[in-house]
């Protein structure tokens, strides 16, 4: 029987399979749990109104996000999902010279459409 090298202690399966096993399952869920958009300047000056727009604000279309919610077969944080669908949403309506977005309905598989309003 083979031994792995010192130092390099992966379980009882065949030394292939255990150490291939022992080193994806950190990297998954390290990619899991990172956040890959982040608001730019003019998109954090953009409010997120949950409740509903105030009258008077000016509706200037609709913007449609995207972002992973699997990897590597591994279902991402939904609040992570979520924060990252806000963020690209309201980079994209700052685009439109927007400062305000609206949920139109809950992210479903990594995807979200927003409401996107003119008020100040």
């Amino acid at each position: 029987m083979r031994r792995a090298a010192p130092g390099l202690h992966c379980g009882t399966r065949p030394p292939a399979r255990r150490c291939a096993a022992s080193a994806t399952l950190p990297l998954a869920a390290l990619l899991a749990g990172c956040a890959f958009v982040e608001p730019d300047a003019r998109g954090r000056e953009v409010e997120v109104a949950y409740f509903g727009v105030a009258g008077g604000c000016r509706p200037l279309g609709e913007v449609s996000v995207r972002v992973p919610h699997r990897l590597l077969g591994i279902e991402r944080s939904a609040v992570r999902v979520r924060d990252e669908l806000e963020s690209l949403a309201r980079n994209e309506a700052a685009e439109l010279g927007a400062d305000t977005i609206e949920p139109v309905a809950e992210p479903q598989d990594g995807r979200q459409s927003f409401r996107a309003y003119r008020c100040r």
